[in-house]
C-alpha cells in the first residue's frame, strides 16, 4: 500500500491561530465526519479521548499522534494539522497532529503504513518542510515524496541483501506448533539484520514448508540445524551445519549464527562479538560439536525422547477424546454385556481404546529406536513396544525397548557394513530386524517387563491412593514444573510423567500438567488489560495473541515476557500454575486427553467447570502477582514506543 492510498488531501487542515487540544482534536474529527472516513463521531471521539487519558500521544519533536481503531471508522486514514501558532499538548506544545483512524478489521497493510508513518516524524528536516509547507497540498506532495524515497531506500537495501551471504537452516521441535516456527523466525531476524539472506525450513506438525532445494544448499554460507527431534541431515551431503537445541536459537541467534558462519571454510575465522559476550554472562548453550561425555549422551538420549514423543502424541490425543467420548454414553456403555451398551460408545471406544492407545507405546519405541538407528530400528523398537504393552510395562517399558532396539540395531548395522553389495538388500530387510528384534524381544520377555510391570503397578496403585495434602503438593509440583520453562527440560520431564501415568490409566497428572501450560499465556493476557500501564503497546499487543494460545494449551506464548523479565514472569508463572493444579489435583479432577486445551475439557474431563475454575484461579494469581511486581512504564518509554511507530 502506497502513502497516497491512506492520506486524502481533503484530510490535511492547517492553521495560523492559537488553539486547544481540544479545539483541534474536534475539528480533525469533523472534517473526517464530513468527508465519509468516520461513521460515528462521538464514538471515534470517545476512543481517541480514552487513549489520551491513558498517556499524552504528544511524542516529542514537536508532533502529536492521537489514534483509535473502532467499529466508527468507515475507512482508515491519517488527517493532518499544521498549526504554526502551536498548540499545547499535555506538557508539550506541538506544531504537527497525525490524527490515525484505524478500522477495527484493518488489514496488516493498513497497520504497516500507520507505523511508517510514524518513522517519517523521526527526520527533522521531514518535519521542517512539513511546518514551513505553504498549503495542504504541498504537505500532502511531501508525504508522498517521502514515501517514494524510502520505498527507493529499501529496494536498494534488498538488493545489498540478497548480495550477502546465505544463512539456510532446519527447525523442529517435538510438537511442532510453537517453537519450530519461533528458531526460524529468530534465525531468519537476524540474518536479516546482518544483511544476509536466509531461508529456514519448519518440520511443523502440519508437515514440512519452506523446503530447502539443492540449490539452496549448494549457495548455502552457513547452516543452522535448531531440533529436538530427529531430523534429516543427508541432504546437505558433506556441507558443514551448526547442530543446536530448538530453545538455543530462540534465545541466543547471534551466537548461533555467529559459530554457524565459523563454519564456512571461506569466512574469518576471528572471534565473534556475540560469542564473547553471551560466553561472559555465562549464558552460552554448547552445540552439538562442542558437547563431550556426558554432556553429548544427555543431548541425545533428550533429542530421542523427544522424536519418539512427538510421533506418539497425536495417538494419545485422539485416543484419550475417543474414549472419553464413548464415556458420555455411559461408563458402560461400549460393554456389550452392559444395560447401558450403545453402538456408537462401542465404536468410540474401538477407535480410541483398541486403536489408538495400543499403538502408541509401540510408536513411541519405534521411533525412539528410528531416531538411533534410521528406518533399520523401525521394527525391532515398534516390536519391543508392543511387548510393554503385552506385558504390562507400559509406557516405561516402551522408551526402554526403543533405546534397546536403536543401539542393538545400530551396533548390528555397524558390523556387517563390510558384507558383499549384493547382500546389503537381504540384511536391510531381514537379517538384520531379525536378529535385533529377537535379542529385544529375549530381554523384554526374561528380564524387564516383569520387574517394570511391578514397578508400574505399585506406582498406580500409589497415585490412585494419594488424597488431600499429598494430592495437592503432587498437582503444585507437577503443574509448577509445566510452568517453569515454557517447553524447556523441567517442562519436558513433567510432560514424560505425565504421559507415563497416562499410559497406565492414571489421568489426574495430565489434568495438573494441562493447568500449568495454560495458566501462564493467560496469566499474562489478562495482566496487560488489567495493567496496562506496566506493559508496553507492543506487549499488549502481543497480549491479545496469549489468549488464543493459552486457550490452546501452548505455553511457548509466554516465552517473549518471560525472556524480557525473567525474574518477575518466571516465579508469576510457576506461582499461579502451581495454586491451579494443586486445587485440580486435590479435587480429584481427571483429563482424558493430555493435549488439546479448552477444546477437549468439555468431552474428556470428569468436572469440566471445576476444572476451568482451576485455570481461571491459576491465571489470575498470575495476572496480579505481575501487576503488583512489574513497574510502571515511564512516560518516556511510552513516548519513545510511539516515536518508533508502535501504535
Amino acid at each position: 500500500m502506497r502513502i497516497d492510498e491512506l492520506i486524502d488531501i481533503k484530510n490535511i487542515d492547517t492553521s495560523i491561530e492559537p488553539m486547544t487540544k481540544d479545539q483541534v482534536i474536534d475539528r480533525m474529527i469533523s472534517k473526517l465526519s464530513q468527508n465519509g472516513y468516520v461513521q460515528d463521531a462521538d464514538v471515534f471521539r470517545k476512543a481517541i479521548y480514552q487513549r489520551e487519558n491513558e498517556i499524552s500521544t504528544a511524542v516529542g519533536y514537536g508532533v502529536a499522534i492521537p489514534h483509535a481503531r473502532t467499529r466508527a471508522v468507515e475507512r482508515s486514514t491519517i488527517a493532518v494539522f499544521r498549526d504554526l501558532a502551536g498548540v499545547q499538548w499535555g506538557q508539550e506544545k506541538v506544531n504537527l497532529v497525525f490524527m490515525i483512524a484505524a478500522e477495527e478489521s484493518a488489514s496488516d497493510e493498513h497497520l504497516k503504513m500507520l507505523s511508517k508513518i510514524s518513522t517519517f516524524l523521526m527526520d527533522e528536516s521531514f518535519r521542517a518542510r512539513l511546518i514551513t509547507a505553504a498549503d495542504p497540498n504541498e504537505i500532502y506532495q511531501i508525504l508522498v515524496q517521502e514515501d517514494a524515497k524510502k520505498d527507493t531506500e529499501a529496494n536498494i537495501s534488498n538488493a545489498r541483501e540478497s548480495a550477502g551471504k546465505y544463512l539456510i537452516g532446519i527447525s523442529a521441535c517435538m510438537t511442532g506448533i510453537a517453537h519450530t516456527y519461533m528458531a526460524a523466525e529468530a534465525l531468519a531476524n537476524e540474518a536479516k539484520k546482518r544483511g544476509m539472506r536466509a531461508k529456514i525450513q519448519t518440520n511443523g506438525s502440519i508437515g514440512v514448508e519452506n523446503r530447502l532445494t539443492s540449490k539452496d544448499i549448494e549457495e548455502a554460507d552457513a547452516i543452522v540445524v535448531a531440533h529436538d527431534v530427529k531430523v534429516d541431515t543427508t541432504v546437505f551431503g558433506g556441507k558443514p551445519f551448526l547442530d543446536v537445541p530448538v530453545k538455543r536459537a530462540i534465545d541466543q541467534p547471534g551466537s548461533v549464527v555467529d559459530q554457524a558462519l565459523e563454519k564456512d571454510t571461506t569466512s574469518s575465522k576471528s572471534t565473534p562479538t556475540h560469542k564473547n559476550l553471551e560466553s561472559a554472562l555465562g549464558k552460552e548453550t554448547k552445540s552439538e560439536e562442542e558437547l563431550t561425555g556426558s554432556g553429548k549422551f544427555a543431548r541425545a538420549f533428550y533429542t530421542h525422547i523427544m522424536s519418539g514423543v512427538s510421533y506418539m502424541i497425536p495417538f494419545v490425543v485422539v485416543g484419550g477424546i475417543f474414549i472419553a467420548i464413548s464415556f458420555m454414553f455411559g461408563i458402560y456403555a461400549s460393554d456389550p454385556k452392559s444395560d447401558q451398551y450403545n453402538i456408537w460408545a462401542a465404536f468410540f471406544n474401538e477407535i480410541g481404546g483398541n486403536a489408538a492407545f495400543k499403538l502408541y507405546v509401540p510408536i513411541l519405541g519405534g521411533f525412539i529406536s528410528w531416531s538411533i538407528a534410521d528406518k533399520a530400528g523401525l521394527a525391532p523398537g515398534m516390536i519391543g513396544g508392543m511387548m510393554a504393552v503385552n506385558g504390562g510395562s507400559g509406557f516405561l517399558g516402551g522408551m526402554v525397548a526403543g533405546f534397546l532396539a536403536g543401539y542393538v540395531t545400530r551396533f548390528i548395522v555397524k558390523k556387517t557394513q563390510n558384507v558383499p553389495h549384493s547382500y546389503k538388500g537381504i540384511m536391510a530387510v531381514l537379517v538384520i530386524p531379525l536378529i535385533a528384534t529377537f535379542i529385544v524381544g529375549l530381554v523384554m520377555f526374561f528380564l524387564l517387563n516383569t520387574p517394570m510391570s511391578n514397578m508400574i503397578r505399585f506406582l498406580t496403585n500409589w497415585l490412585k491412593s494419594i488424597t488431600g495434602v499429598n494430592a495437592f503438593l503432587m498437582g503444585a509440583l507437577l503443574a509448577g514444573m509445566m510452568a517453569s520453562d515454557m517447553g524447556g527440560p523441567i517442562n519436558k520431564t513433567a510432560s514424560a510423567f505425565g504421559l507415563a501415568m497416562f499410559a497406565s490409566k492414571i489421568y489426574g497428572p495430565s489434568a495438573a500438567l494441562m493447568v500449568g501450560g495454560m495458566v501462564p499465556p493467560l496469566g499474562i493476557a489478562l495482566a496487560t488489560v488489567l495493567f496496562k500501564r506496566k506493559f508496553t503497546i507492543q506487549e499488549r499487543e502481543a497480549g491479545k495473541a496469549n489468549w488464543v494460545l493459552g486457550a490452546s494449551f501452548i505455553t511457548e506464548g509466554a516465552i517473549p515476557f518471560a525472556a524480557a523479565d525473567p525474574l518477575r514472569v518466571i516465579p508469576a508463572n510457576i506461582i499461579g500454575g502451581a495454586v491451579g493444579g494443586a486445587i485440580c489435583m486435590a479435587s480429584s479432577i481427571t483429563l482424558q486427553a493430555p493435549h488439546g486445551g479448552i477444546f477437549v475439557i468439555p468431552i474428556a474431563c470428569n468436572k469440566p467447570l471445576l476444572y476451568i475454575g482451576c485455570i481461571l484461579i491459576g491465571t489470575i494469581i498470575t495476572a496480579l502477582i505481575l501487576g503488583f511486581t512489574k513497574k510502571n512504564l515511564s512516560e518516556q518509554q511510552m513516548k519513545q514506543q510511539m516515536a518508533a511507530g508502535i501504535i
